[in-house]
């Protein structure tokens, strides 16, 4: 017999997020202080909005140092607590994987960026949602996936189970 608690002790959840659509309209301004742009911020309100009412709750949140990455995070409306962590910024693979390993929440939200995330959600997940924006994991882009380990410290790719994805052109025009 499962149970949710028996669900919590040996399985983790996780929610992979790509920042939300940002800004370009400074020039000469260094990448990582581009804001969100309009679209983006409407996106991310939409995306935790989205997250919120499926019952996607994180307790603990890792999050690109750079301003778009913790726009979106605030703009989403988590509980959770956030660590801002510099080494997702514009990380691949191994560094998103090596932070997650650190977690230590029932539930954590991770907030990067591509190329990165697009290739750690591929690498992470035994079988790919079928919506046709997974393969290029475009801004905003959200997967639910369960990862089933007791803790963080232990997860490998090609483990977690696909649960939900979205983007926010699903959530709004």
């Amino acid at each position: 017999m499962t149970t949710e608690l028996g669900r919590q002790c040996m399985t983790k959840r996780l929610i992979l997020m790509r920042h939300a659509k940002s800004s370009w309209a400074l020039s000469g301004q260094p990448d990582h202080d581009r804001p969100l742009n309009e679209r983006g911020a409407k996106s991310a309100a939409a995306l935790g909005s989205w997250l919120h009412t499926r019952g996607y709750e994180a307790d603990e949140a890792l999050v690109s140092t750079a301003r778009r990455t913790r726009e979106t995070f605030s703009a989403l409306k988590s509980a959770a607590n956030p660590q801002f962590t510099a080494t997702l910024y514009n990380a691949g693979p191994a560094a998103i994987m090596a932070a997650l390993r650190q977690a230590s929440g029932a539930c954590v939200l991770l907030i990067a960026h591509n190329p990165g995330m697009c290739d750690f959600a591929n690498r992470l997940i035994t079988s790919r949602p079928a919506h046709p924006r997974f393969e290029d994991f475009p801004t905003g882009a959200t997967l639910v996936a369960d990862c089933p380990v007791p803790d963080w410290s232990v997860l490998a790719f090609n483990q977690a189970i696909t649960v939900d994805f979205i983007v926010p052109r699903d959530l709004i025009d």
